[in-house]
């Protein structure tokens, strides 16, 4: 059985349907799901990210509103990920949501992007004296620009 955030993520997208926003009281969900406001912030803040593709625009005093944004178009994200800044590095929970989000986006098939997280994981990365979060970063890099090409 899913948990009450799970089922949250799940109504806000069915909402967003193909759109690109939604206007969201967060107190009028938090009555609808019987659940605290807060619990509302927790999924938008962490299912509905930046490297998944989202964004949340807040309205002071507008009585809790807010607005869901689905940004970019296919190519934003490996447009966006080819700028990565290696020597800054990736952690590996990041790593995955960026996969999530070249799988949701369909430029990687699902078991693709299953194989690719295992391959950023921690236990992959073993080698003395590498930084794994910059490794990390330069294979996401990598695999934006093939991605780029193979689009073309």
């Amino acid at each position: 059985m899913a948990n009450i955030s799970d089922i949250i993520e799940q109504f806000l997208l069915s909402s967003l349907g193909q759109g690109d926003r939604i206007n969201i009281s967060r107190n009028e969900l938090a009555d609808y799901f019987a659940c605290a406001p807060s619990q509302i912030n927790y999924v938008l803040t962490t299912r509905f990210t930046l490297d998944r593709g989202y964004l949340i625009e807040s309205r002071r005093g507008g009585g809790g509103y807010v607005t869901l944004v689905r940004i970019g178009g296919q190519s934003e994200i490996l447009d966006e990920l080819s700028k990565i800044n290696i020597s800054e590095g990736i952690s590996y929970n990041r790593g995955l949501q960026l996969i999530d989000r070249l799988v949701s986006e369909e430029h990687l098939s699902k078991r693709e992007g299953e194989l690719i997280k295992s391959l950023l994981s921690d236990k992959s990365l073993v080698a003395p004296g590498v930084n794994k979060d910059t490794l990390r970063a330069s294979l996401i890099k990598n695999l934006a620009l093939h991605l780029s090409k193979r689009e073309v």
